[in-house]
């Protein structure tokens, strides 16, 4: 049993050995001067960048809160046609790549896509004639996030509904609060932390991510990074502009965490009651509410995808996709399975002990999810070369023999990326859940006789048990479609379906492409049915 004296001890060196990425990456804004790309990037684009990545994540933000919170509390709380399909189905967008998402709405809607020949063929229209929105923007851009990138608050919200109690807000009726002035006033300020833990991870995805911002032509942090690294050369220059982008998320973090004040979160009430069941236009509009989100976000682009990997599709498809689809799971698990075990290390560490340096540990682990992957991939070669060396030497020395590259030549090195890039998830997810556990219970653990670690074992995990869920399939869903840092550190001859649904779908082989994305999206639906039907068996009880 590992006492409360040895686990804060392990928590920091293991959170600093994840963060070691981006501290490398940091490392480079205090060598020498950024020179003139800096100088370039500050006096013309940077005010750019700043303006539509900060107009980007408030659209995103808003958008993802609304619809996760919206779908999570109604398929939590009330009860209406198509319910119980919503609450597994309205988490299939997590399986579609937002890059491929862009390029089928790109197709969909751009001037000579079908929709708008469609118009033209009926209204006799031409070009100038009528007005249509540009899909290629950053309104356009924010669309696809938000429909993409809406199940992390749904997910995470949802996990907090079913694992409170529904007492306080049978209270909050008792005492004359209508069903949404209840909800307004008790049930959703009691899931803020959740609720701001999805929003987080969804606005650090939406500023690290490249392709989606790339392909519509939208000029952020992230596009101003990849310029000046790999176009310009600057890595100096990069990191700066990289550490703009962490401050920028790291005050959105700070703000939030301010405006709760000392206000805290914890609720007693375990049991859960029935369902509240809706009729009439009340239950079409939850089954509308519900089907919306779906549609934008699984159903239309997956079945036009399906569509052209029916009509077209990649003509390799066979057993190559079997040792793909092999090669993603392998890595998407052995990176979940890691990531909900740290997590749990690092949030109970600062439940343990909230002492300045164990919150900034975790800090420093939860900005790795800001930085975009091929940075991160940087981040970790840097220091991994630089061992895998060492150790091919000392091997060398002491038997006589060269092992060659062994961190970099296998997947080691790409499973330490993935943490570093995503172990911020299950980290939010854990400490969001934890922070919903009143500190009376370990109080009377400890009166029990039970010490850090057994009351870690037998009251926190399996009152937890649904975000561990939760957070794993995160962090495999996420996995499973990273691209960035997969091209950079993967091994020789190992793909994924993510990169070659990347590589197939730049080169405009959209048709292509839909095979290896149906593939993600096939290799994704079994994990996301088991942990629906995890979370929807609500909380466990402690055994201590």
């Amino acid at each position: 049993m590992q006492t409360r004296s040895q686990l804060i001890p392990l928590a920091i060196p293991v959170g600093l050995l994840v963060a070691l990425p981006v501290l490398s990456v940091g490392a480079n804004l205090f060598v020498g001067a950024a020179g003139d790309t800096w100088a370039h990037l500050a006096a013309t684009v940077l005010p750019e960048y700043a303006l539509n990545s900060l107009l980007l994540a408030l659209l995103v933000g808003l958008g993802v809160a609304a619809v996760g919170v919206a779908t999570a509390w109604l398929t939590t709380m009330t009860e209406f046609p198509g319910r119980r399909v919503f609450e597994w189905a309205l988490l299939l967008p997590l399986a579609l790549p937002a890059y491929v998402m862009a390029y089928v709405y790109t197709d969909l809607l751009q001037f000579v896509g079908p929709v708008q020949t469609t118009l033209r063929e009926w209204f006799g229209w031409r070009r100038g004639d009528y007005w249509f929105p540009e899909i290629r923007s950053l309104g356009g851009a924010a669309a696809m996030f938000v429909c993409a990138l809406y199940p992390y608050v749904y997910l995470i919200t949802r996990t907090a509904f079913l694992e409170r109690g529904s007492s306080t807000f049978e209270a909050a009726r008792s005492l004359g609060l209508s069903p949404w002035g209840a909800f307004a006033r008790v049930s959703l300020p009691l899931a803020r932390p959740a609720v701001a833990a999805g929003v987080a991870l969804v606005l650090m995805e939406t500023l690290a991510d490249y392709g989606t911002v790339a392909y519509f032509a939208v000029p952020t942090f992230t596009t101003g990074i990849y310029r000046a690294w790999f176009s310009l050369g600057d890595r100096i220059a990069a990191a700066q502009l990289a550490g703009a982008l962490l401050a920028f998320v790291l005050c959105l973090l700070a703000l939030e965490r301010v405006s709760r004040g000392r206000a805290r979160f914890h609720d007693t009430g375990r049991r859960r009651g029935e369902r509240r069941p809706l009729a009439g236009w009340r239950a079409w509009g939850a089954s509308l509410v519900c089907l919306l989100p779906l549609l934008f976000g699984f159903l239309l682009p997956g079945g036009l995808l399906f569509r052209l990997a029916l009509s077209e599709g990649d003509s390799e498809f066979g057993v190559r996709y079997g040792v793909l689809a092999g090669n993603s799971l392998l890595v998407a698990g052995i990176a979940a399975v890691l990531a909900v075990m740290l997590a749990v290390l690092l949030a109970y560490a600062q439940r343990l002990s909230n002492a300045p340096v164990v919150r900034a540990t975790n800090r420093l682990v939860a900005l790795g999810y800001a930085v975009p992957g091929s940075v991160i991939a940087v981040g970790v070669l840097i220091p991994v070369t630089r061992l895998d060396h060492w150790l091919a030497a000392a091997w060398l020395e002491s038997f006589g023999t060269n092992p060659g590259l062994i961190l970099t030549g296998g997947i080691a090195a790409l499973v330490y990326a993935y943490l570093a890039r995503f172990l911020s998830i299950a980290l939010q997810t854990v400490e969001s859940s934890l922070a919903r556990v009143t500190p009376s219970m370990d109080a009377a653990a400890q009166s029990l006789g039970c010490g850090a670690g057994e009351t870690l074992r037998r009251v926190h995990l399996p009152l937890i048990r649904g975000s561990l869920f939760t957070a794993g399939l995160l962090v495999f869903v996420d996995v499973m479609k990273e691209l960035p840092a997969t091209l950079v550190m993967r091994p020789f001859n190992f793909d994924t379906l993510a990169t070659q649904t990347f590589t197939l779908a730049a080169d405009e082989r959209l048709a292509e492409a839909s095979t290896a994305a149906l593939a993600i999206v096939a290799v994704g639906l079994l994990p996301v049915f088991l942990l629906a039907r995890q979370v929807a068996r609500g909380p466990a009880r402690s055994s201590c």
